[in-house]
């Protein structure tokens, strides 16, 4: 209501004014973008030579050898640092830093006591150089592994970590958490897979092959079959036509995996989909672990759907909690590509569109349930 009364309205970036756009706050014309007024240039030296790790570490007297996470932001409800607490009390031998200060600090700390972490539980109050404990959160020789579905993410890590200190992945199962500190497998397709991408990593591609083969062998161990791979994009290629072709139908129909592909009118949407994701990823020359798009439906029908066919896609249940997907990062991606080689990817664009309605209209009913 107040939005209404308001000449200009403010945002820190194209994304936040989307956002509020979104959720029903104001027009687009009333809103003027100013950034961020934060030098970030700092933040973009975690990970390197220019920012080493230790501060932290040294504030609370622990060696490079003892586990250390962190949580950063106000001490109030909507954190719920409280499951952060439990969740800590079920993994011993961790220790957790919590940056930041607010109404919940007094009670936060008697919960630790109560949960019996008080001594692991770092209660530190505002950290006036965040930056110096971020780097806390790397290794020395560390390396970020990205297992966020769609394309995109090794560029965006790169940003803030080094091309040199990042791995992709892809992630083909399905998980529940049972309680903190233990998760279930409920659906498996294929083995996780991690490795470089040699186009980006060029001369850091083999040491980093090598990291990987290191930690899909820790994954391994802890009993989800994890591979390394040399090249990582043609494996993540397929995972975002997987995930192109079953996440957005499933979200708009509320489906399973195993409806969408029963149906035959949905499955030949599937099929276009697939046709047009090959296509763009042949003019983009992605050498693609299949022969044709034909070839990779024999195994998408035969062998991965039927193995997650009770799965709902995680598009769902984003759209309805927050009214917000990863569809940019999937469909969008391979429209992106299309248009920058000029050839057509009509379904997969119509797929971005009935997604970004119906975040519009989830994002209509939160705010009016809120009121």
């Amino acid at each position: 209501a107040l939005a209404k009364r308001t000449d200009v309205l403010v945002a820190v970036s194209p994304e936040v004014r989307d956002e509020l756009v979104d959720l029903g706050v104001g027009k687009p014309s009333q809103y003027q973008v100013v950034p961020l007024g934060l030098d970030l240039e700092r933040f973009e030296q975690v990970g390197t030579p220019a920012l080493p790790g230790g501060a932290l570490r040294q504030r609370l007297s622990l060696g490079p050898e003892v586990p250390l996470a962190g949580v950063l932001g106000r001490l109030v409800p909507i954190k719920d640092h409280e499951t952060l607490l439990t969740a800590l009390a079920e993994v011993p031998g961790l220790h957790l830093a919590v940056l930041g200060d607010g109404e919940l600090r007094t009670s936060l700390e008697a919960r630790a006591d109560e949960l019996g972490v008080a001594d692991r539980a770092h209660f530190l109050g505002w950290w006036p150089d965040v930056a110096s404990a971020l780097a806390d959160r790397l290794a020395d020789n560390g390396v970020v592994v990205s297992m966020q579905n769609g394309l995109g993410n090794i560029e965006a890590l790169a940003q803030r970590f080094s091309i040199a200190r990042v791995l992709g992945a892809r992630v083909i199962f399905g998980a529940e958490i049972v309680h903190p500190g233990s998760a279930h497998v409920t659906v498996f397709a294929d083995p996780v897979a991690i490795g470089p991408d040699p186009k980006q990593h060029r001369e850091h591609a083999g040491a980093l092959a090598a990291r990987a083969r290191e930690i899909a062998s820790i994954i391994d161990a802890a009993g989800v079959p994890s591979v390394a791979c040399d090249d990582i994009m043609p494996i993540i290629w397929t995972k975002l036509v997987y995930n192109a072709a079953l996440n957005p139908l499933g979200a708009i129909f509320e489906f399973t995996y195993g409806d969408l592909a029963a149906d035959p009118d949905l499955r030949a949407i599937m099929d276009d989909i697939i046709a047009e994701a090959f296509a763009v990823a042949a003019r983009a020359g992605v050498r693609m672990p299949f022969a044709s798009a034909g070839a990779y439906r024999e195994v998408f029908y035969g062998k991965l759907v039927p193995a997650t066919a009770g799965h709902r896609p995680t598009m769902l249940r984003d759209l309805k909690q927050r009214a917000r997907t990863d569809i940019d990062a999937l469909s969008g991606k391979i429209v992106e590509l299309a248009r920058r080689h000029e050839i057509a990817a009509p379904v997969n664009a119509a797929m971005v569109r009935m997604i970004h309605g119906a975040e519009r209209r989830r994002a209509r009913q939160l705010a009016a349930e809120a009121k």
